[in-house]
């Protein structure tokens, strides 16, 4: 589908839902389902694996979402699949204050992006996902030199351009869509994607073998 097609498709929807149309939540959903599976899979707790569904937590955020339909239609300045993500994380957010309280808390306090109800994109989760696969024993001691790598360069990027590292490479969301979910420019996006991949292939390439390992491509 191209963009115009898309956008077309999303404002008839928007349309629709204006008009009292609940089937065209339902269609919304769906259409940035895969957006929104991807996101819970990225932010979602790795402690959390096994007692919660990403499945659930979408039913859940739909339920949220038919409640708060009055509030997205009074601000028609927001784009709804940020809308959208923003219920999302509100339920991701309520998940891990049900399962892990103040534990939670720890791993998130290094960002604040000032968007209410937004479970940012953390350092150790980054660090996850980049070095998860390096689990035998003959890789140990190169995932404990990669995460120190990693940290230290992760750390070091603005909470910004963590967030939208995050959005493109492990959501994989287009340049468009990071900059209408983050209010930002597509030219600023775009710079800040390419500034903290740079600083990530850098601390990539200073450890040892990683760049060899078949499942770190980044």
């Amino acid at each position: 589908m191209n963009t115009a097609h898309k956008s077309a498709d999303i404002a008839d929807l928007v349309d629709r839902l204006g008009r009292g149309d609940q089937d065209a939540l339902a269609e919304l959903f769906a259409f940035y389902g895969d957006q929104l599976r991807r996101m819970v899979a990225f932010r979602l707790d790795q402690r959390l694996n096994g007692r919660v569904s990403s499945s659930d937590i979408l039913q859940e955020a739909y339920i949220d979402a038919l409640k708060r339909v009055p509030h997205f239609l009074s601000k028609p300045e927001m784009p709804v699949g940020a809308w959208l993500r923003l219920i999302v994380g509100q339920r991701l957010i309520e998940v891990h204050r049900q399962h892990l309280g103040a534990k939670i808390r720890a791993a998130n306090q290094e960002i604040s992006l000032d968007q209410p109800g937004w479970l940012p994109a953390s350092s150790p989760r980054l660090i996850d996902h980049l070095v998860g696969h390096l689990t035998s024993p003959s890789q140990a001691a190169m995932r404990n030199e990669s995460c120190a790598h990693l940290e230290e360069a992760l750390r070091n990027m603005d909470a910004l351009d963590r967030e939208v590292l995050a959005l493109r490479h492990f959501e994989e969301l287009s340049n468009n869509e990071v900059a209408e979910i983050l209010g930002i420019t597509k030219a600023a996006a775009s710079k800040r994607y390419v500034r903290a991949l740079g600083r990530l292939k850098d601390a990539l390439a200073a450890v040892p073998g990683f760049a060899d390992s078949d499942d770190t491509k980044t």
